[in-house]
């Protein structure tokens, strides 16, 4: 046999078990995709999708896509822990995720490495807010209310005109 033949035969003998590894690779895609397990979240947040009731529990588990169970956990407080509690709990926590104000200077012969995380910052934030929402709803107010507006009065500032009348 001459070589380039041998050569080509080794390519499409090649080029055959590729194909054969991306079609079975492929098939298996499909069968993942299509397969949802009965306990899992699927992509669901937990909880969220068994949140299907009315209830003003579901509707706000719906709203922040977070359990309050979770929401707890990621906190770690208990449902009897005071609001003080949670809120330093929350501080710490939203302080050791958050980057460095500025580059940390190396020490002499040693690396200081910071480390923070954007996403376990966020999911503090998330889990802070949909406590404070379940905790305005036992007392009452509306939990989708809009928080109060940012431009607080200075003091000895004039108060803004009030709407004209008709």
């Amino acid at each position: 046999m001459s070589s380039p033949k041998v050569i080509v035969q080794i390519a499409i003998a090649g080029a055959k078990i590729f194909g054969k590894a991306f079609y079975a690779a492929g098939k298996q895609a499909v069968a993942n995709a299509k397969y949802r397990p009965e306990g899992g979240a699927g992509g669901d947040a937990a909880g969220v999708g068994h949140a299907t009731s009315g209830s003003l529990t579901d509707r706000l588990t719906r709203e922040h896509r977070m359990t309050a169970e979770e929401a707890r956990l990621i906190l770690n407080v208990k449902k009897e822990d005071p609001v003080e509690k949670i809120l330093q709990h929350y501080e710490h926590l939203f302080k050791a995720n958050s980057p460095p104000p500025a580059p940390p200077k190396p020490a002499a012969g040693r690396q200081v490495q910071a480390y923070h995380s954007h996403y376990l910052q966020s999911k503090v934030v998330r889990a802070r807010e949909r406590l404070d929402a379940e905790l305005k709803a036992a007392l009452g107010e509306d939990a989708t209310a809009p928080p109060p507006s940012s431009e607080a009065q200075q003091p000895g500032s004039t108060p803004p005109p009030p709407p004209p009348s008709s």
